[in-house]
């Protein structure tokens, strides 16, 4: 479904190139929940936004639902990147409209017409419980609410893949077992690959079916998430083995 070929990532700092992402190979299983996991600045953000191109590598292949993203010429690219949702962890929602017309920004962009723009907001915000939200604000939202809004904007194109970047790091404990219900919701109802982000290992071990562990841009590990817990490697790296003690 999802495949990272030797893909790299480098910016400028102070004149000197760092390195996001260092020739990482991933491959995620279609309707997989997949989560990347690891400290901070260790290239798990940078890495998602490498799956739908919102970063461009500087070598390598992405692969999405059969489409290399990395060779798609731009109309191309755009028409696939449709298929891949996102949500983050601030929930970038546009201040000045509202929730209906928050969720119905992505169905224009589509070219939708403002029937089949109102039957699906409508089918969204259901989905997600807000549809007695559609007229406010974000502004007169709780955190919650409006991670939910940014959930259904995601679905409003019917995506495959939905990549979410720290969904619940803002969010208190028993907000963060709603949102990731609905996240759950979305991959068995609806088969949707998902791929999340955390550093929250509570977050990981709740949701995923296997989970990545990056360090210094570089994947350390992917492990299996049984019933009865994680299935760690006997050459598991020892930071990863003290996180899933905490």
């Amino acid at each position: 479904m999802i495949s990272l070929q030797n893909v790299s990532k480098s910016y400028k700092q102070n004149l000197t190139a760092f390195q996001a992402v260092q020739s990482v190979s991933l491959k995620i299983g279609k309707g997989e929940i997949h989560g990347i996991i690891g400290a901070s600045g260790a290239g798990k953000s940078t890495l998602l936004r490498l799956i739908n191109l919102l970063e461009s590598p500087d070598e390598g292949k992405v692969v999405v639902g059969g489409n290399s993203l990395t060779t798609l010429p731009h109309r191309k690219l755009r028409e696939a990147r449709q298929s891949i949702g996102m949500i983050f962890q601030h929930f970038n929602l546009v201040a000045n409209k509202t929730v209906w017309d928050n969720v119905s920004v992505p169905l224009e962009l589509a070219g939708y017409s403002k029937k089949d723009r109102r039957e699906r907001v409508n089918e969204c915000l259901e989905f997600v419980g807000l549809v007695d939200k559609a007229k406010q604000y974000p502004a007169q939202l709780s955190g919650g609410q409006k991670q939910r809004v940014a959930i259904a904007r995601a679905l409003a194109n019917k995506p495959t893949v939905l990549l979410c970047d720290e969904p619940t790091s803002a969010l208190d404990p028993q907000t963060t077992g709603g949102i990731l219900e609905v996240l759950q919701t979305i991959n068995k109802k609806f088969g949707v690959t998902i791929v999340i982000v955390s550093h929250e290992m509570d977050v990981v071990k709740s949701i995923c079916d296997k989970v990545t562990v990056m360090e210094s841009g570089k994947v350390l590990q992917t492990v299996s998430i049984e019933p009865q817990g994680f299935v760690i490697p006997r050459d598991d790296p020892q930071w990863f083995i003290q996180q899933l003690g905490n």
